[in-house]
């Protein structure tokens, strides 16, 4: 169980402010993603990423979990400010990985309202893998409370797991921008073989970091808004919605069945 820290140092407070100051920026990103202060993320780069662009983009819908994610940022940036949250062990290993979360998710709006999709694929992969080190943590340094658990753990969660989602998504729309075809059976094949990777992706993330169903939750968002897209929208593939529908599945299952399995066992060692 995890502890708190010492009395606050200038370093905690420094750490704090530089969550807030990231907070802003990720707000300021978003208003720009949104369309608030210039086009939407849809309409920029030529429309490379928007919902009918390729076939492993998540339908339009589904980026309304992004309202989800930036209220529990806001929600976490004041939790880190609450009396004895500076001093934890949880806030002090996370802080500066989160703060860098938002800075990057700032970065990413930036960068495709340029134009810039193969710099935004950088940054996105970035992005993920700086989530991945903070869910890293937050699995090794356990919730106390409920206030941590939805604040904290739910949200990174939900952050890392629609991530994993797009930047595969990303990852397409920019190969597709570069002149690779963006359906036929080639196509359609290649965007199977994404998604099983994606399936990958979400079981090894259920394996490492608790079998976090915030995690299981967004992923399985993101791909069904995919299958979705490709019945419902263009370019229609009813393999492909088929085959995000499998997944999706499978990574829900998978993260219950270990959460069972996990429950299971703390019973019997308690009971020994």
């Amino acid at each position: 169980m995890w502890h708190r820290g010492p009395v606050s140092s200038s370093a905690d407070r420094f750490r704090q402010i530089g969550v807030t100051v990231a907070g802003v920026l990720c707000v300021l990103g978003t208003l720009l993603g949104t369309g608030v202060i210039g086009p939407s993320v849809a309409e920029s780069s030529g429309g490379s990423l928007s919902a009918d662009a390729t076939l492993i983009a998540p339908a339009g819908p589904a980026f309304s979990i992004w309202s989800v994610i930036y209220t529990g940022l806001a929600a976490y940036v004041v939790w880190q400010w609450l009396p004895g949250n500076a001093t934890s062990e949880r806030a002090r290993a996370i802080g500066w990985w989160a703060a860098a979360s938002m800075v990057l998710n700032a970065g990413w709006l930036l960068v495709t309202q340029a134009g810039w999709l193969w710099v935004s694929v950088v940054v996105i992969v970035a992005l993920a893998l700086v989530l991945k080190v903070v869910v890293a943590r937050l699995t090794r340094l356990p919730a106390h409370g409920w206030g941590d658990r939805i604040a904290v753990d739910g949200t990174f969660g939900l952050y890392l797991g629609w991530v994993a989602v797009a930047t595969c998504a990303n990852i397409a729309a920019t190969l597709v921008d570069s002149g690779l075809p963006a359906t036929g059976t080639g196509a359609q094949l290649t965007t199977v073989v994404v998604l099983l990777v994606v399936l990958g992706i979400g079981v090894l993330y259920s394996a490492r970091y608790g079998a976090r169903l915030a995690v299981a939750a967004a992923m399985a968002w993101g791909l069904g808004w995919i299958a979705y897209g490709r019945l419902a929208d263009e370019p229609t593939s009813t393999s492909v919605a088929i085959a995000a529908v499998a997944v999706a599945a499978g990574i829900v299952g998978v993260t219950l069945w270990q959460r069972l399995n996990r429950h299971g066992l703390r019973s019997v060692q308690a009971g020994a």
